[in-house]
């Protein structure tokens, strides 16, 4: 197992790997004191060029439980506003900071502050992945199946930095995943083929389709997110075109009955999934947003410690 440096995609991570920060993940979900002075007199900074709730709330209650402290710092108030590269913030920032944590746009500038970073660099969500969401929605699964080897993992929706990032661990860990979407909105190829290897590799499968019910027949889960993503609400889309993939009692009727929903919010309730499924019994979305804290801390033990 190669040790990785900074969390930028799970692309970097093999199916051990992922194995090992879920498992400590549960560790600290089951005793929320551990490594409780693992941060002491540490700090972790945190740029979030967007919105965040869980994300946001869910690292700062992890560095804070592990008696260390966070820095906020607003891309407005830094020297980054007036032009200064991101080689040279990075750099200084590795100077004070332990770790630094980073929410934004585009991949590339994860991918920049890590090239310079002499401490570790923490994806919060760009354009293309969602490591943090996903490693969380991988414990949610466990928990509730026990495995994800073997499940029928069914995700609904336009491609989109929650979707590519199921596509890259599930696999992995050997899922059938499904992805229903409508005509025009499928995965990039690059996105399938890596989702297609991994699973090869694993025994598990990816079917990308059209069908809503071919996705949601016999699943185990079943996954969506907003239709239109943070940043890209400039973005027109037909979604009347959607309206079939939405997680409705009937699309719920098809799968199996233990099936779990899931959704990584914030939702918008009467688009990708209705009311009454998300406040139905099958829902484990509030589950799904506490893991996020156990899964922060995971993250953060395994790149300091």
């Amino acid at each position: 197992m190669q040790r990785q440096n900074h969390f930028l995609s799970l692309n970097d991570f093999s199916d051990e790997d992922i194995k090992v920060l879920i498992k400590d993940a549960m560790m600290f979900k089951k005793d929320r004191s551990l490594n409780r002075d693992f941060l002491t007199g540490k700090t972790v900074g945190l740029i979030f060029k967007k919105p965040s709730t869980r994300t946001r709330v869910s690292f700062e209650v992890a560095v804070n439980q592990m008696n260390g402290n966070t820095v906020n710092l607003s891309p407005q108030e830094l020297q980054l506003s007036r032009g200064e590269p991101i080689k040279d913030t990075a750099r200084t920032l590795s100077k004070y900071l332990e770790a630094l944590v980073i929410r934004t746009f585009e991949q590339t500038e994860i991918e920049e502050y890590a090239k310079y970073s002499t401490i570790p660099i923490i994806n919060a969500l760009t354009d293309e992945y969602h490591p943090c969401q996903i490693l969380a929605d991988m414990l949610t699964i466990i928990e509730y199946k026990s495995v994800i080897k073997g499940l029928k993992i069914a995700y609904f929706g336009d491609s989109n930095n929650v979707s590519n990032t199921l596509m890259i661990g599930l696999p992995k860990l050997g899922a059938n995943l499904f992805i229903g979407c409508p005509k025009g909105y499928e995965p990039e190829d690059k996105i399938t083929a890596y989702s297609r290897k991994a699973a090869m590799e694993s025994g598990g499968s990816i079917i990308v389709t059209n069908d809503p019910e071919e996705a949601a027949r016999f699943a185990d889960v079943l996954y969506t997110d907003v239709w239109v993503s943070m940043g890209q609400d400039s973005v027109i889309k037909e979604l009347n075109n959607f309206l079939p993939y939405q997680i409705n009692s009937e699309l719920v009727s098809i799968a199996k009955p233990d099936v779990i929903v899931m959704h990584c919010m914030p939702a918008h309730r009467g688009e990708e999934i209705t009311d009454e499924v998300i406040e139905g019994e099958n829902s484990v979305v509030f589950d799904q947003a506490e893991n996020r804290l156990y899964a922060q801390k995971a993250i953060l033990n395994y790149l300091l410690s």
